[in-house]
This record gives structure tokens, C-alpha cells and sequence, in this order.
């Protein structure tokens, strides 16, 4: 029951990061209108966003068994939900680049605590794969939310309103719920400890002894790529829909969900696929299947004219078929995660974890950057298009991450025989 417990916190929480993480595109856009910011500018968002996480991680990650990955989440959502009380009680983008900041430096105390209980609550790899995918399978779920609660807070008459920020009263509330579920919550984590109670080899160390071995960095290019790839589609897909597909700014909103929905089914439906194919096999068929998706339905989004009534029944066709990228995209990121954490011992997490999402965070940063200056400058049809770029190269990282695992695989064998 108590593990039953654990596991349903570590879904929450990563629900309620889901929202706050991935609502900055829709934050974006809504600056641009209420606070009067220009592209640029409003993509920073995902910069304060960004660079506390990797900052936090790099700092914190390997000393989080000491303080206990439990305690760690309760503050964690103790510091985001400050900051969204904040948002409406003195609205300025300058409260929204705090909150960001508060949200990065707070889900980077998150996602190394969730993704090193995850090690700690399950046996084998194969359980390991499971809870990840479904976890983060949540985390899409919790993106799918975010749309439709920030879209209901906004006024379709008057869309610069600022009353749209009421929104963050209800995920402050919902921080408060986690927080509790928490502390009734229990969870034995002895195994992140060396016998000392010291996390392994302490400090920043454990991090730099693991780019020894060829997997880690491998696997953190890949990692980069992705989500360079995630956050161009996630953070921008909703101006798209109001700039380039003439839907009003909440429905550009709302359609944008079609993505998160897209990507929680991708994620679930990855985890069974899992159990009949190998995991390098469904990646390339995932990541060749984005491209081609990419190339098939842009050019379908050109030339939209902007009408003055639009619906649901009649949007345009590329408002459906772009979002379908998330069935292909999704499993890339928990499976690689997956692979590379089950190969290391449960010590290791706290740290690889930290790398893991220092490189997710500056790939997000990086992967949105790029899409606002190329956004600015020509048209959002041309930012989607320099997403094929990644995608070839993350193929090049997936073969040389498979490469690795298996050289993993054979040394390990190889120790197993030696001992016996």
C-alpha cells in the first residue's frame, strides 16, 4: 500500500511539472499579447526556464541522497508554489521569468529525485522500462491539462487580458495536495547510499567519473537532440497555430494539446511495444516516421487564410496532422533514459540523472532559441522544417548508443564468467 502510495506521488508530481514545465508556450504566446513582448524576448522564457535546471542539477543532484529524494520533492513543490501565488498577485513578465526560474530550479530537485526512486521502487530493468514509460507517460497527460486549463482561463474576447493568470491559484493549490500526499508517503532509500550514508564517491566527482564510460556521453547526445527536437514542437506549436494557421489564441492553444495527447498515447503504447521488439528497432522506426511526417504535412499549412468564425470542424487539415508527431516522438526520450540508468548502479542515479537533465535542459533552451530566431525571421513553417536536422543526427547517436550498450552488455557477461 505504501509503495502503492510512493508510486502515485511520483506520478502527481510529475503532473503538476508537466503543466508548469510545458505551459510556457502558451505563456509565450500570452505575453506577447498582455505584456507587449516581442519573439525574442518572450522565448527567453524557456532560457529562465532552462538554465536554473542544468545549474541546479549540476549543483545538487549527487548531495540529494543525503537530504532524501522524498524530502526533496515536498521542496521542491513548496518553492514553485510561492512563485505561482505570485503570478497573479503582481502580474509583469518580470514575475513570469521569476516563476520560471523557480519552476526550473524546483523540477530540477524533481526529476532526479522521481527518476532515482524509480530505481529504488522497482527490481529489473524490465519493471524499471515499465514505470518510466508510464510515468512519463503522466508527464504527457499532465501536458495534455496544461492546454485546455490555461485556455479556459483565457478571455476569447479580449485575449490580452491578464486574467488568464488566475490559473496559477489552482497549480498552487495542487502543489499544496502533493505536498501532503508526500508526507504521508514512505520509501526506503538506504540503496542510494554507500554503506558510509554518503552519496557515491560524494560531491561533483560522481558526475565526471561517469563520462569514463563511452554510454553516458553517447547517451547524452542523444538525450540533447531529443529534446531539442521536443521543446521546437511543444514550446512553439501554438503560435504556429495562431501565426501561421489563423486560429484565434485559445484555440491555437487547445490544438496544440492534440500534441500532448498524442505523446502520452506514444509513450504507453511504447511500453508494450517494448515487450515484443527491441528497443534500438522502435526508436529508428519512431525517428525516421517523424521525418517523413514533417515533410509530408508542412506544406499543407501554407498560404491559410485567416477567417473571421473557426472551429473545431473546420480548422485547417495541417492543425490536426502536425500534433501526430508526438506518437513518434515520445518513446524516444523514457526508453534511451531507461537503457542508460538500468545499465549503472542504483548509487549512480542521483548523478546520471542530474547529467541527464542538465543536456535535456540546454537542448530545450537551445531547440527554442532556434525556432524564435528562425520564427522572427522567416516563417514557422521554416522553423518546423530545421527539425529534420537533429533528427538525422540523433539516428547517428542512437547507432553509436547501441554500439555502446552492447560492449556493456558483452563486459558484463565477460565479469559473470570470470567470477564463477
Amino acid at each position: 500500500m505504501n509503495r502503492f502510495r510512493m508510486i502515485a506521488a511520483l506520478a502527481l508530481i510529475y503532473v503538476v511539472f508537466a503543466i508548469l514545465l510545458n505551459s510556457v508556450g502558451t505563456v509565450i504566446l500570452q505575453s506577447i499579447y498582455t505584456f507587449g513582448v516581442d519573439k525574442p524576448q518572450a522565448s527567453l522564457l524557456e532560457l529562465f526556464k532552462d538554465l536554473p535546471i542544468a545549474v541546479t542539477s549540476f549543483l545538487v543532484a549527487s548531495f540529494l541522497p543525503l537530504l532524501g529524494y522524498r524530502r526533496a520533492m515536498m521542496i521542491a513543490l513548496g518553492i514553485v508554489g510561492c512563485a505561482c501565488v505570485l503570478m497573479p498577485l503582481y502580474p509583469s513578465f518580470r514575475t513570469t521569468e521569476l516563476l520560471f526560474t523557480c519552476v526550473g530550479i524546483s523540477f530540477a530537485l524533481t526529476k532526479v529525485s522521481v527518476y532515482s526512486s524509480i530505481g529504488l521502487l522497482t527490481a529489473d530493468r524490465s519493471e524499471h522500462g515499465r514505470l518510466t514509460n508510464t510515468i512519463e507517460g503522466l508527464f504527457m497527460v499532465g501536458v495534455l491539462i496544461a492546454g485546455w486549463l490555461f485556455s479556459a482561463f483565457i478571455d476569447r474576447q479580449a485575449p490580452a487580458d491578464p486574467s488568464w493568470l488566475n490559473v496559477y491559484w489552482i497549480l498552487a493549490a495542487l502543489c499544496a495536495l502533493v505536498i501532503a500526499l508526500l508526507a504521508i508517503s514512505r520509501m526506503d532509500e538506504s540503496a542510494a547510499r554507500t554503506d558510509e550514508g554518503k552519496p557515491m564517491r560524494g560531491s561533483l566527482l560522481e558526475m565526471l567519473h561517469l563520462f569514463v564510460r563511452p554510454l553516458v556521453y553517447v547517451f547524452l547526445a542523444s538525450a540533447f537532440l531529443y529534446v531539442l527536437i521536443e521543446q521546437s514542437f511543444s514550446t512553439w506549436l501554438p503560435t504556429f497555430n495562431n501565426e501561421i494557421l489563423k486560429l484565434p489564441n485559445a484555440m491555437s492553444i487547445q490544438m496544440a494539446t492534440i500534441l500532448a495527447a498524442t505523446s502520452a498515447i506514444g509513450r504507453i503504447v511504447a511500453g508494450q511495444l517494448l515487450r515484443r521488439m527491441r528497443w534500438y528497432t522502435l526508436l529508428n522506426i519512431c525517428v525516421v516516421g517523424m521525418g517523413l511526417l514533417v515533410m509530408l504535412t508542412l506544406p499543407l499549412a501554407r498560404g491559410v487564410v485567416a477567417r473571421a468564425q473557426v472551429g473545431w470542424h473546420d480548422a485547417p487539415l495541417a492543425a490536426y496532422l502536425i500534433p501526430l508527431i508526438g506518437l513518434l516522438m515520445a518513446p524516444i526520450y523514457p526508453v534511451i533514459n531507461s537503457v542508460a540508468l538500468s545499465s549503472l548502479p542504483k548509487p549512480s542515479h542521483a548523478a546520471m540523472t542530474g547529467l541527464i537533465v542538465i543536456f535535456s535542459a540546454l537542448g530545450g533552451t537551445l531547440g527554442s532559441r532556434i525556432t524564435a530566431i528562425v520564427f522572427s525571421r522567416f516563417d514557422g513553417i521554416h522553423a518546423f522544417y530545421f527539425s529534420l536536422v537533429p533528427m538525422l543526427l540523433i539516428l547517428v547517436t542512437l547507432f553509436l548508443f547501441k554500439r555502446e550498450t552492447d560492449r556493456e552488455g558483452t563486459a558484463l557477461a565477460s565479469v559473470s564468467l570470470a567470477a564463477k
